[in-house]
């Protein structure tokens, strides 16, 4: 059972995580015509397409994305808090826990995806600034820099913008953390 929720874990986690990277990069306007961009496009497209046509989009956001990237991190925790039977144990509210959990989830799945797109973007400036996926990764992670730009002066000629704001994504992780698990416990 442990290997059939790890399985579960994985395909879900994958398809929240390509799907948020499609928001993302929609959002910030990235360049899709490169090896990632359609990637993420060939993985999600199958089905965001039928979505779309019931889900339109709001204020330019790809809403159906965002959904469905929710939708796979509640299916997962359904079937393996079902699976286990923690969820008749966690709440007597089993789908509002399932929907919120799911929530949680998404948006650390995000801030994961944010802290990637950092962390390689940055090493990419270092070591191959023209590689073929570094423009939409440089389009996604800039958004996230800039504010930290503007405050942190460079530091003889190096950017020290990324490490502040890892360090707020990694606090902010740690208080989603906090959040799922008094989730759990109530």
């Amino acid at each position: 059972m442990q290997m059939v929720l790890w399985l579960l874990d994985f395909v879900c986690g994958f398809f929240s995580f390509a799907l948020l990277a499609r928001f993302l990069m929609q959002w910030t306007r990235a360049p899709f015509r490169n090896p990632l961009g359609q990637f993420v496009v060939a993985v999600t497209d199958w089905m965001l397409r039928p979505l779309r046509r019931l889900i339109p989009g709001l204020f330019g956001l790809d809403v159906a994305s965002l959904l469905l990237a929710w939708l796979w991190q509640a299916a997962y925790l359904g079937l393996a808090l079902g699976a286990t039977g923690a969820l008749v144990a966690v709440s007597s509210a089993p789908i509002f826990t399932v929907a919120l959990l799911a929530l949680v989830e998404t948006v650390k799945i995000g801030f994961h995806l944010m802290i990637g797109a950092v962390l390689v973007s940055a090493i990419l400036s270092w070591v191959n600034p023209h590689a073929p996926a570094a423009d939409a990764i440089h389009a996604v992670s800039q958004p996230l820099l800039r504010p930290f730009q503007r405050l942190i002066p460079l530091v003889g000629g190096v950017d020290l913008s990324p490490l502040a704001l890892l360090l707020l994504l990694q606090v902010s992780l740690s208080m989603l953390e906090r959040l799922r698990l008094a989730i759990l416990m109530s």
